[in-house]
């Protein structure tokens, strides 16, 4: 089948978006599968306010045009509410295609913790880009809730996959954690103001706290806590032996839809703690770790979990079953519904 996947969300970004959309591309091909992606890179681009590193198609609607006209695609999927997805939708509703779409980021939350407005201020623009797909990939049975109080209804679960040959148990650690006061407390994800990465700062608990990543709030958090250990990112090997070397992760997102940093945690054997939110409640069992209103009372429960639990839960999350659940969800050719 020959599948265009237009995302705004591309390498060279690092975040679980880019992570998801590339991993499942991959194991697309390996299944037989002709991947048509449209991304950023084949446009001009602009950065993205705030978010300096995301780069923003500039006018992309002409050449996404002449892009998916070429393609003939069996099914198309459009992954992000960006210019480019925007850009596809139209060229969908305006051929009369169908097409499904993916609800990777809550936009609304984000918006209004760096604006101090309320959500629904900012969930029409998102329903009326979801409303005329024939189905929305969901993430978690919380996020299908959620989106079915907007009046998203048609929505089909795609949940997550981990790198299991990457993240495991087994490996050297990373030698900047060996000698640090114990217990490691480990954070990564990218350091911006909705991923609440302060309240982890803030938690008065024993031990050292590791922070993994990079992003607009970087500088202002290491001037604060300058107790913490702040890496930068870290890829591949390195930033597996930083899971595998912790004693717990700590999530204090209050805002994602999954958090695949937690599954690849788990899958390094290392526990969870989390506020019990959509996200971590759909993802932390009490075998894998610990969520609590207050991120002290969980980290302490969640370093009592049995880390071999902890990878085998992880390690269950399986790439070539997310691409099956995303084949699944996807629409052959047919007639769209009005915009």
């Amino acid at each position: 089948m020959r599948i265009a996947l237009i995302s705004d969300a591309w390498a060279p970004q690092v975040n679980g978006v880019v992570r998801t959309l590339t991993a499942t591309a991959d194991q697309l091909r390996h299944m037989g599968h002709d991947v048509l992606p449209i991304t950023p890179g084949a446009f001009r681009t602009i950065p993205c306010p705030s978010y300096p590193e995301i780069r923003l198609a500039v006018s992309p609607r002409r050449s996404v045009t002449r892009a998916l006209d070429h393609a003939d695609a069996d099914a198309i999927h459009i992954a992000t509410e960006g210019p480019l997805g925007w850009a596809a939708r139209h060229w969908c509703l305006e051929r009369g295609r169908t097409f499904s779409t993916s609800f990777h980021t809550r936009f609304p939350d984000y918006l209004a913790v760096r604006t101090g407005l309320p959500t629904s201020l900012f969930w029409g623009a998102l329903r009326r880009f979801h409303h005329p797909a024939a189905r929305i990939l969901v993430a978690t049975s919380s996020l299908e809730a959620e989106l079915h109080a907007q009046g998203l209804v048609h929505c089909h679960r795609w949940s997550r996959g981990v790198d299991v040959q990457l993240f495991s148990p087994e490996g050297a650690p990373l030698p900047e954690l060996a000698d640090l006061p114990r217990p490691i407390q480990l954070h990564v994800g990218r350091i911006a103001p909705e991923k609440n990465i302060q309240a982890f700062l803030a938690a008065r608990t024993p031990g050292t706290k590791v922070v993994v990543g990079d992003g607009p709030s970087l500088a202002a958090l290491r001037s604060r806590w300058p107790d913490a250990l702040f890496l930068g990112p870290l890829y591949g090997d390195r930033l597996a032996a930083a899971y595998r070397s912790a004693d717990v992760f700590v999530f204090p997102s209050r805002t994602d839809t999954f958090g695949l940093v937690m599954i690849e945690a788990l899958a390094s054997g290392t526990p969870i703690a989390a506020y019990p939110v959509p996200g971590p409640l759909d993802v932390v069992t009490p075998k894998a770790g610990a969520l609590h209103d207050m991120i002290e009372l969980a980290i302490s429960a969640a370093l009592t979990r049995d880390r071999a639990t902890c990878a085998a839960i992880g390690q269950a999350f399986s790439w070539a079953r997310s691409t099956e659940q995303f084949l699944d969800g996807l629409i052959t050719r047919g007639v769209a519904q009005a915009a």
